[in-house]
């Protein structure tokens, strides 16, 4: 008997089936999962233009645009690990930002506990802080952070765990490891000449956009390695570290930034990082009506996934030697 080639989701069309993260399979049960993907539809956290709590779904939609291999690395992460879409975080009390980031974090903690990576579509980037309660507390976690700002001010209108603050508040509650934690792509004017003291002060490394292309892409992989070192770390992606002209549909757009090919290069060098979590967020459909804007989001989640697959793989007992 011949076998039904359309018996495997990802080999359907496209446009068909109900949208899943990646045309993943979807549950509810994290622990059916090796690497669950999660929306997180929060914009509660946001200083500036609202809209992202729409993100995972877009995301879903434009998400079924990926394949399966990834020829840049040739690495198919279905074939290395359970892939699963385990649904949206559920948040309960949406008017309340504090209560939100308490039923993400419960949510994550939930997955954590399953033994599956998180892999998640946002929502703003307050979202990344009870991710960083549920997965790292029981050790800090370094971080390569792609963003145009470095998410680590002071408390805003009354909150201390807004959009433009995770990182701080992560680093103060020991979840964080600054002297392993690289942001890449920072830049556009503050509010304030010292806005960013906390990140310099703390030990991290701070890639302004102008070192940037003075390093080049290479140099700024190498670098991105050697902060990270060789323990457990998570990547952060704001899409508004993208130059606006490739992601236009975002809170905070900030001109100058890298292009969506640096991007994938860049994560692509992170393979062989022990990566234990990440995310992609500040995707705001309603500013970008086209939808690129969800579908470089989801590309940008596709190539975390590819390297957060191969990690995975890595860390079993039985995985051979890394031929690279």
């Amino acid at each position: 008997m011949t076998e039904d080639p359309f018996a495997d989701p990802l080999q359907r069309p496209r446009y068909t089936g109900i949208p899943t993260l990646m045309r993943a399979p979807h549950t509810e049960d994290p622990a059916e999962a090796d690497i669950a993907l999660v929306g997180v539809p929060l914009d509660g956290g946001v200083t500036n233009r609202p809209g992202a709590r729409h993100g995972p779904r877009e995301i879903r939609n434009q998400s079924g645009l990926m394949r399966a291999f990834n020829p840049a690395n040739r690495i198919n992460p279905y074939e290395l690990c359970r892939v699963r879409d385990v649904g949206d975080a559920l948040i309960r009390r949406p008017f309340r930002l504090e209560d939100s980031l308490d039923d993400i974090e419960a949510f994550f903690r939930e997955v954590h506990a399953a033994g599956a990576v998180p892999i998640s579509a946002g929502g703003d980037h307050s979202l990344t802080l009870p991710i960083f309660r549920a997965i790292a507390a029981d050790r800090p976690v370094g971080m390569v952070h792609f963003d145009a700002h470095c998410d680590t001010g002071g408390p805003r209108w009354g909150s201390a765990v807004h959009h433009g603050a995770p990182f701080k508040v992560a680093v103060e509650e020991g979840l964080l490891d600054p002297a392993r934690t690289v942001q890449i792509g920072i830049r556009g004017a503050t509010a304030e000449p010292d806005a960013w003291r906390f990140s310099y002060e703390s030990g991290m490394r701070v890639i302004t956009m102008d070192e940037f292309h003075g390093l080049g892409v290479e140099k700024t992989i190498a670098e991105a390695r050697r902060v990270a070192g060789d323990g457990p770390t998570y990547i952060s992606f704001d899409v508004d570290g993208l130059d606006p002209v490739f992601a236009p549909g975002t809170g905070t757009p900030e001109v100058g930034g890298y292009t969506t090919h640096e991007a994938q290069l860049m994560l692509r060098g992170l393979r062989g990082l022990d990566l234990v979590g990440g995310d992609v967020v500040e995707v705001a459909p309603p500013f970008d009506p086209s939808g690129n804007t969800a579908l470089v989001g989801a590309t940008m989640m596709y190539e975390i996934l590819c390297v957060a697959a191969d990690a995975l793989a890595a860390r079993r007992p039985d995985s051979p030697s890394d031929p690279r």
